[in-house]
C-alpha cells in the first residue's frame, strides 16, 4: 500500500485567516504547508503540541512544574546501565561476525577440500573379501 495523502478543510473566521496568512509569509512557505508543520508536529507529539503566542515563551514568571510538554529526570543509574547495555550490544554484534566470518571460512574450507579425501565406510568393504564370522558358543 502506498502512502495517499489526504485532504483536511475546515472554515476560520475571516480575522483567523488572515492571521494564518501572515504567518506563512513570515515564515515564506504556503498556508498548506503551515498545517502540514503542525499537523506532522502533532503527530509526532502523539497529540502532546501547545499552540501559543511566542511573547508567552519567553515569560521567565512559568515555574518548571507548568512547562509545556512535561520533562522527567531520569536517574544517573538509569543512563548508566543504558550505555552499559550498548556498549554490551556492540561487543556482541562484535562477537557475532566474528563467529559469521569463522563459519564461512570453515565452510570454504570443506568446499575446497578434494572429495578424494573423503573416504566412506561402504567402499572399504566393497575391496575386501569377506572374511569367515566366528561364533562363541
Amino acid at each position: 500500500m502506498g502512502n495517499k495523502n489526504k485532504t483536511i478543510s475546515f472554515r476560520v473566521n475571516e480575522e483567523s485567516f488572515e492571521a494564518l496568512q501572515s504567518i506563512a509569509e513570515e515564515r515564506d512557505i504556503s498556508l498548506s504547508a503551515v498545517f502540514r508543520d503542525y499537523v506532522e508536529m502533532l503527530v509526532a507529539h502523539d497529540g502532546q503540541v501547545e499552540v501559543v503566542p511566542e511573547h508567552q515563551l519567553d515569560d521567565a514568571t512559568s515555574s518548571p512544574a507548568e512547562s509545556f510538554p512535561p520533562k522527567v529526570e531520569v536517574p544517573k543509574s538509569f543512563v548508566r546501565e543504558h550505555e552499559r547495555l550498548e556498549l554490551e550490544t556492540e561487543h556482541l554484534r562484535e562477537q557475532l561476525d566474528e563467529y559469521k566470518r569463522y563459519v564461512t571460512k570453515l565452510s570454504q574450507r570443506l568446499e575446497d577440500e578434494e572429495e578424494e579425501e573423503i573416504i566412506h565406510l561402504e567402499d572399504l568393504d566393497d575391496g575386501e573379501e569377506e572374511e569367515p564370522s566366528f561364533r562363541l558358543g
